[in-house]
């Protein structure tokens, strides 16, 4: 892998309709972590991933993956997007998504051949569900279609993964699961950085945080981020939230 850092972003600036969603954003991220991305909603976390993959035009500033643009090094970059995002009742097999992941490396005109099933097989081994691989995907449960499309991340072999709110809608037996492929894809060596909406799993889940609120509010490591005055300044005025965040860190009142 390169020594790189496997994402770059400096001074980024995206906007919908010239209304700012994103500014002055600056980021180097180090490989081999599992990077949780919170903040409230509307604060760009999916923005902020949809740019740097070049899905978004940027206003200005730019990102630099392993060095390069996006278009450069996109066979290194797997992405899982939002379940709500995916039509999924177009007509495909579980096994054919998870294939859909070899593409990048076959190119157009290559089909994909027994090594590549043998792979996509091994993925869904992974996320517990190969005995559906021949099953449309439509006739799948949200959590199994989750699983799904973290096969066909895993069927990229990427080094920098991108996930938009994995955990999102899945039951608990399905989010161990996620949870366990991505650390060992961390232990790998992988970087994995992950738009997330739950504070308390947060905390336990991740490496470090990225508090993201239209602008980078603190990113470093769980421990040093993940504290009530911070997460206010995230967050701002929900005290609901902040309130069982200071219980589970032991604090006596929610922050002020």
């Amino acid at each position: 892998m390169s020594a790189e850092s496997p994402l770059e972003i400096h001074d980024l600036t995206v906007a919908y309709h010239r209304k700012p969603v994103l500014w002055g954003v600056d980021l180097v991220v180090p490989a081999g972590q599992l990077i949780g991305i919170i903040g409230p909603n509307g604060a760009g976390k999916s923005t902020l991933i949809k740019a740097c993959m070049g899905l978004l035009p940027v206003q200005s500033g730019w990102v630099k993956l392993f060095g390069q643009p996006f278009n450069k090094v996109a066979t290194r970059v797997g992405y899982v997007p939002q379940r709500e995002s995916v039509d999924w009742d177009f007509p495909v097999s579980v096994m054919d998504v998870v294939l859909m992941g070899r593409y990048g490396r076959l190119g157009l005109l290559r089909r994909p051949g027994k090594a590549d099933r043998d792979l996509a097989r091994s993925c869904l081994e992974k996320v517990q569900l190969l005995p559906y691989a021949n099953r449309q995907i439509a006739n799948l449960s949200g959590g199994q279609q989750q699983r799904v499309f973290l096969a066909r991340a895993l069927a990229q072999q990427a080094d920098l993964y991108f996930m938009d709110e994995p955990f999102s809608g899945v039951d608990a037996a399905t989010e161990a699961a996620i949870i366990a492929v991505l650390r060992e894809l961390r232990d790998q060596g992988r970087t994995l950085l992950v738009v997330h909406h739950d504070l308390p799993t947060a905390r336990q889940y991740f490496d470090r945080l990225l508090l993201l609120n239209m602008n980078v509010v603190a990113f470093g490591p769980t421990a040093d981020v993940y504290t009530p005055e911070l997460l206010q300044r995230t967050y701002g005025g929900r005290l609901t939230i902040l309130s069982e965040v200071a219980q589970a860190l032991g604090a006596q009142e929610p922050p002020r």
